[in-house]
């Protein structure tokens, strides 16, 4: 079992499970869901997975993304539509630029 397997039980069914692998952990009826999952992927030796992003600069892209968000701000007080809407564009390409190179790694 992955830990995208375990995310996707019930917090229910997460309880049953750390009672089968941890029963010597106590307070599990007023744990959260978060914290049932680290505790049962640790007494199963499931890796949890982290994001990577690869092949850009993601500092870089988000102080372009700060730049823009100023120049934004500025087009809308000075009433520049044209502008704004450049702006905004940019500003989502940037973001969809950022999430796509955020992968799961396992």
């Amino acid at each position: 079992m992955d830990w995208h397997e375990l995310q996707k039980h019930k917090v229910a069914d997460l309880r049953e499970l750390m009672k089968e692998h941890a029963p010597e952990v106590t307070g599990i009826t007023q744990m959260k869901k978060d914290q049932l999952l680290e505790l049962l992927s640790e007494a199963m030796g499931v890796e949890k997975p982290h994001k990577v992003v690869t092949g850009l600069d993601k500092g870089d892209i988000k102080a372009r993304l700060r730049d823009l968000k100023a120049k934004r701000e500025a087009a809308l007080e000075a009433g520049d539509k044209r502008d704004l809407h450049r702006r905004r564009r940019q500003i989502h390409r940037l973001k969809r630029k950022l999430r796509k190179a955020a992968k799961l790694t396992h």
